[in-house]
């Protein structure tokens, strides 16, 4: 296992798309599938609309006006970006050249726990 990690320069790169060196592999399916990875995901996608979002409180009139315009654009972006995850998930692991199956072998292990408490449960034996 290799502990290089980005510079700042790398980092910057890495986050509007760019691809790391090889050596890099590790880091990168630790940020991807590690632990707060989907926090990360959602926290790049969703802060760098806020600022143009702002722009409309320039719009006179009432402050509910503003705000609630900025809703009807912010929910369905949030909401499309999480939707979205698993998809850009699995291109930026491919990008890198990692396994994209990494994905769903969280899901397959807990699909095979389930599996052996209902079988347990109903008295059937594996």
């Amino acid at each position: 296992m290799s502990s290089a990690r980005p510079n700042l320069f790398q980092r910057l790169g890495y986050m509007v798309g760019r691809t790391l060196p090889p050596e890099m592999r590790e880091w990168v399916r630790n940020d991807i599938l590690g632990p707060g990875g989907a926090r990360r995901y959602l926290l790049r996608w969703n802060l760098p609309i806020i600022p143009p979002l702002m722009l409309f409180l320039l719009i006179p009139g009432p402050v509910w006006i503003p705000f609630a315009m900025m809703l009807l654009l912010f929910l369905p972006w949030v909401y499309f970006s999480a939707a979205l995850m698993p998809v850009w998930q699995r291109h930026r692991l491919q990008q890198h050249g990692i396994d994209p199956e990494l994905l769903s072998e969280k899901a397959r292990n807990r699909a095979a726990r389930e599996r052996e408490d209902y079988e347990r449960r109903m008295g059937r034996t594996v």
